[in-house]
């Protein structure tokens, strides 16, 4: 009985070194990783123009997994579903800085060709292109104007207009936005004329966005397609196993009907995933 103890006693004393010394470890990458992330997020949000105390920020990132994760264990006692909830919470902070920077971006492209327009106007005015820069940071509201008044504080700070226009470019990964960036050092570099440069880009730019809204009309009943063919066996299974649970019982215990899960997940992967690509046009 004691030679038991003892070995019992030393077990439990192995373990508690190897704890010791796992743990701290453990502790110090997840903070790294947060670090990490947290300082990620705070470039983004400042790309934004959108400033969180990193205080703050630690907050948003700790504490959903916690509350999702504690609800999913409370409201349903299932491991399962609080591992499912930590989950969720950790990716959600992620989820919503890069829905508002999609926002974002929406918002800057539907205000460009307005934002040209008064640039086309101020050059006819006989003002030169910083000062139509000026004129379009104080007439248009955001985000364009936050985005073209950094220019300006750049130029202050003494970065040169061409660096501070392909910073912009970058920043905001658009199509037309790069397009506006290349015409107009190309027109500084050639001595072109500006003002017909951007009228012209102004009618290209407007037939571009026309043609997108037709395609995403044209293609919309293929979307919604895809997205009923992609819900509708969660909702059959959903239906079918509150009326009988013991219905795919076969599914489940034998060996047969395992492969044919895995097949029909693996399928209707594939389906949903070709669904998207025929009902996509990318211009």
């Amino acid at each position: 009985m004691l030679y038991k103890f003892i070995i019992l006693l030393l077990a439990f004393s192995s373990v508690g070194m190897i704890a010791t010394q796992v743990i701290p470890i453990f502790m110090k990458n997840a903070e790294r990783r947060l670090d990490k992330r947290v300082g990620k997020a705070a470039k983004q949000l400042d790309t934004m123009f959108v400033h969180i105390e990193r205080d703050t920020l630690l907050l948003m990132y700790c504490l959903p997994p916690l509350i999702l994760g504690g609800l999913g264990l409370l409201l349903f006692r299932n491991l399962i579903l609080l591992f499912f909830g930590a989950v969720i919470g950790i990716g959600l902070p992620t989820m919503v800085i890069k829905m508002l920077h999609y926002r974002r971006r929406l918002r800057f492209e539907k205000q460009l060709v307005d934002g040209i327009q008064i640039m086309s106007s101020s050059l006819k005015g006989g003002l030169s292109l910083l000062q139509t820069i000026e004129v379009l940071a104080e007439e248009m509201p955001p985000p364009i104007s936050q985005e073209f008044g950094l220019i300006l504080r750049e130029n202050k700070m003494g970065i040169s207009l061409d660096e501070s226009l392909l910073s912009l470019s970058s920043r905001m990964n658009l199509d037309e936005l790069i397009l506006l960036v290349n015409s107009i050092l190309v027109a500084k570099e050639t001595g072109g004329d500006l003002t017909k440069v951007l009228s012209r880009l102004t009618t290209t730019i407007r037939d571009n966005q026309k043609l997108r809204e037709n395609i995403k009309t044209l293609t919309l009943q293929g979307r919604l397609q895809a997205l009923i063919m992609s819900v509708l066996p969660f909702i059959f299974v959903t239906v079918v196993y509150t009326f009988n649970k013991h219905h795919f019982d076969i599914m489940f215990k034998t060996e047969l009907g395992r492969i044919l899960l895995v097949v029909a997940v693996a399928l209707q992967a594939l389906g949903m995933f070709l669904v998207h690509k025929f009902s996509v046009i990318e211009l």
